[in-house]
């Protein structure tokens, strides 16, 4: 190998892994190449005062161009936090709240913080985050460099999303000390054979699966399994590409051109559950700090019942903390599930569990132990910073000492409703799927349920309306479901509007309505009335896979209008009752703070 090239090639921003692919050899190998030769990146400081005065800041990026490097040396113990790189859909600005309550927690407990991450617009790259801030790629080659020239003691990838997780096992390999939960552990919870084998052991029920490296062994499996199955390529972020199908043709499709299968990246098929309750769990233990884990704490943070059915997202639905619908059986059942798997995996830190409820049965969907994107909501709600106990607990720290240890069940509604970006995508259809699509999140707190959905409608959409018209139109299994919510509205004092379907069930359920033309019927139309300011709210469930180009345009019509629209009976109905409440007792405000 050339060392003058390599070094060139390096001062032009050429990473390992390019070089070793032009070269021929291995990233290792120029990895281990560049170190015996002494070429390895220096650290300068960001002039952040323009070179009008000396800039303290502690912003630093890497060059291989010759000069002095600019990070100061310190005898304090260090940790490095990997942030979550750059915001995407999937995996925002939740993790990132984690990494500074990490960094924040850890100067508290005599640590020096070391921040990695490469986007500006977020909270753990302020001045005063943490210690020191490197704006450098969450790559494998430029965290090791990191962490080796700060001689750091350990590090945390749990934080930070699905990208520094990656990371852990080739961090492992190369001697960084990963503090919390093992790479090992992480990889059991991610790797499907290992995460069913303990699910075996632990007598943990899942929903039936298969596995399939190409179109042929994902008929086989979803055959076998039943439609409707739930398909999803391995290692995803925020549900990318997942998709419930419902038959041979779908899958077909989904196969051909939605993914690339291979024995390394197989398509995983699930039997997805229809009208089951989704429930997440975060939680926060030391276990994995005890010989034997019977020693140690396990707290349930949160546990939080989905208002949307099973297969939507839970980046994309609401919940609802606590749950509201689910038995005591069934709470106890998934508290039992969540210290299992927790003292299996001997967790430390944070681990968040996606369970699905069916027929009082309690299915296991997902373990992942690091951080979740529900973990600020349920920090809030609760009134306990679990990223920064997680952070103390992962540097060594018990619950116990930490005066956390039992579970908090809040006596008022506290309701996550998500944001979405539909109004800046013309013609997109704002249908949920297991692909997540919000871009954000708020809170609705309240003594009362209803109003508690109530404020979360006011801060994320349109505010539901108390008074006027609602457009009902749902697809043919929801038409007697809809009859007891219709009923419910007139009551309120609205006036019914439905096209030719919905209307007739309703009519013969004693209901008065007033019919409506489809789009492809002539004018006036829904489109046309909800242009006018006509129409108040719209409820309006799918009628299928591939849904009518009319339905589209209506729900898309309805957001542009600012009119709340319902695509779930399980949203209609949530909205009901939030709109029942508001006449009933109207809402108050106060600050989070009196809550807790």
């Amino acid at each position: 190998m050339n060392l003058e090239l390599i070094a060139k090639a390096k001062s032009y921003g050429f990473s390992d892994k390019q070089i070793a692919n032009l070269t021929g050899k291995t990233e290792q190998e120029i990895r281990e190449y560049r170190h015996q030769n002494g070429l390895i990146p220096s650290y300068r400081l960001v002039d952040t005062c323009a070179a009008e005065f000396e800039a303290y800041t502690p912003y630093f990026y890497s060059t291989y161009d010759r000069g002095d490097d600019e990070v100061v040396d310190t005898d304090t113990r260090k940790v490095m936090i990997l942030g979550g790189g750059p915001n995407r859909i999937g995996q925002g600005i939740e993790f990132d709240y984690c990494c500074v309550h990490a960094s924040f927690a850890l100067k508290e407990a005599g640590f020096e913080t070391i921040m990695v991450n490469s986007n500006p617009e977020t909270v753990s790259t302020d001045y005063d985050t943490s210690d020191k801030l490197f704006f450098e790629p969450l790559t494998l080659e430029d965290v090791l460099h990191i962490y080796h020239r700060e001689k750091c003691w350990g590090a945390i990838v749990q934080f930070g999303g699905q990208t520094p997780l990656n990371l852990a096992i080739g961090l492992r390999e190369n001697g960084v000390n990963i503090i919390g939960t093992s790479p090992d552990s992480i990889e059991t919870a991610e790797d499907r054979k290992l995460f069913a084998a303990m699910l075996h052991k632990l007598n943990i029920p899942q929903p039936s699966n298969g596995l399939a490296v190409n179109e042929e062994e994902a008929l086989e499996a979803s055959k076998e399994l039943g439609y409707p199955v739930l398909v999803r390529p391995s290692f995803v972020l925020g549900g990318r590409a997942m998709q419930i199908v419902y038959s041979d043709a779908e899958l077909r499709q989904y196969m051909r051109y939605a993914v690339e299968a291979s024995p390394e990246r197989p398509v995983l098929v699930d039997k997805f559950l229809e009208d089951a309750t989704e429930v997440d769990v975060d939680c926060i233990t030391d276990v994995g700090l005890f010989e034997d884990p019977a020693q140690g704490t396990i707290v349930v943070g949160g546990m939080l019942e989905h208002i949307e059915f099973a297969g939507v997202h839970s980046g994309d639905a609401a919940m609802v903390l606590p749950p509201h619908t689910l038995s005591q059986q069934v709470i106890d059942t998934i508290r039992e599930y969540t210290h299992a798997m927790a003292k299996e995996l001997k967790v430390i830190g944070l681990m968040n569990v996606q369970y699905a409820v069916k027929d009082e049965v309690v299915y296991v969907l997902e373990v992942n132990p690091r951080a979740s994107r529900t973990v600020p909501f349920v920090s809030k709600a609760i009134g306990v910073p679990l990223a920064k106990l997680a952070a103390k607990v992962m540097a060594g720290e018990k619950l116990k000492d930490l005066g956390f240890t039992e579970e908090i069940w809040p006596k008022y509604w506290a309701i996550k409703e998500s944001v979405f970006p539909f109004n800046k995508f013309f013609g997109q259809d704002i249908l949920l799927s297991p692909e997540m699509k919000s871009t954000g999140e708020v809170m609705g707190l309240d003594a009362d349920l209803g109003t508690a959905y109530a404020k979360s409608q006011m801060a994320a959409h349109a505010p539901l309306p108390l008074e006027g018209r609602v457009f009902i139109s749902v697809n043919q299994s929801d038409k007697e479901k809809i009859v007891d919510i219709a009923k419910e509205l007139a009551e309120l004092g609205f006036e019914l509007i439905c096209t030719e379907g919905t209307s007739k069930v309703l009519t013969q359920a004693g209901l008065k309505v007033r019919e409506i033309k489809k789009l492809s019927e002539g004018r006036p139309n829904t489109v046309d009335l909800l242009k006018n300011g006509e129409i108040d709210l719209v409820i309006n469930t799918p009628s299928g896979q591939a849904p009518r180009a009319d339905e589209v345009k209506i729900r898309t019509t309805a957001v542009y209008c600012r009119v709340p629209i319902m695509t779930t009976l399980s949203s209609a109905r949530a909205a009901t009752a939030a709109i029942a409440a508001l006449k009933k007792n109207g809402y108050s405000v106060k600050p989070i703070q009196e809550y807790h």
